[in-house]
């Protein structure tokens, strides 16, 4: 996951991949109305990049890739996610630091407000890929505590390997040994509002669940992801009725072992037992629903 540097054209680049939430339990609700969650996390080989070219003019940041435009022109400006982080870093560098201008690159390639974390997962990019290319000398503790405050997936997508994710993001722990696996990612096109979906919750709670040290195949995980659940998936649903037919679409698939909504939505997962079953899915689904965004791959 470190950031890769071409001595020919000072090119820096780093991977933000996409952040699926195998299940998520929202376990409670503190004084300050923000929701407390319990989420097995993995990373998916889909995402977008961040690429970094230094300069003399101020650093500026520029959008391309499929989605770019979908951010609007305004989402360039310094309250995006990865000039936010690179604020909070130039603010906590060492002053040895070598910190310079330029301009970074986001080729957004993952849907927006689609529950998978790509703003997170961006804003987490820049804060290594930055770290890097300017020698900050920040410590991991503090950039860590940058991330808590960028947002509640900042943390996990730091590292962007698979992770147990409580609180409201910021508590972190190792994550069961996962087995081979595929999955396919389906999005229909339309963002969702997280608050919307809160607001259409129920108002119970889930437990926190109960995980075994690793699983010996994707059979076995599944086996025990079925016990538990999304807590937001149903009320997605009332926000965004696609959601139920796209997750109809996934577990109609062969091979599939398990269809569910990943965060707050509306992109959806599915489960296989190997790469080349989800591609071939992903194939599938591609062809017959055009407008979706669809990938299928592995974990990374």
């Amino acid at each position: 996951m470190s950031a890769t540097l071409d001595p020919s054209t000072r090119l820096l680049t780093e991977a933000a991949h996409a952040k699926i939430n195998l299940y998520l339990h929202v376990t409670g609700k503190r004084a300050d109305g923000y929701h407390l969650l319990d989420s097995l996390v993995v990373f998916a080989g889909a995402g977008d990049r961040l690429r970094y070219e230094p300069g003399p003019e101020p650093l500026h940041l520029e959008l391309a890739g499929r989605f770019g435009a979908t951010l609007g022109a305004d989402a360039a400006g310094p309250d995006n996610l990865v000039m936010k982080a690179a604020a909070a870093l130039r603010a906590a560098s060492a002053p040895t630091a070598h910190i310079q201008g330029g301009r970074l690159v986001l080729e957004k390639e993952l849907p927006v407000a689609s529950g998978i974390g790509g703003g997170s997962a961006d804003a987490a990019a820049a804060l290594r890929l930055l770290s890097r290319a300017w020698q900050a000398n920040v410590p991991e503790e503090t950039l860590l505590q940058i991330a808590e405050k960028l947002g509640a997936d900042v943390p996990v997508c730091m590292a962007s390997q698979a992770a147990r994710m409580e609180g409201i993001g910021e508590h972190l722990s190792a994550a069961p040994m996962l087995p081979e696996c595929g999955m396919v990612l389906v999005n229909c096109g339309q963002a969702v509002s997280t608050p919307d979906v809160f607001r259409k919750r129920d108002g119970a709670f889930r437990e926190r669940a109960v995980l075994p040290a690793g699983w010996a195949d994707a059979q076995s995980m599944v086996a025990d992801l079925v016990k538990l659940d999304n807590s937001l998936e149903a009320p997605a649903c009332v926000v965004c009725p696609p959601v139920r037919t796209v997750l109809t679409s996934l577990a109609a698939q062969p091979e599939c072992l398990l269809a569910r909504m990943s965060g707050s939505g509306a992109t959806c997962f599915a489960l296989f037992p190997s790469s080349l079953a989800a591609q071939n899915a992903a194939g599938a689904l591609a062809a017959a629903q055009p407008d979706w965004w669809v990938w299928g791959g592995g974990l990374v």
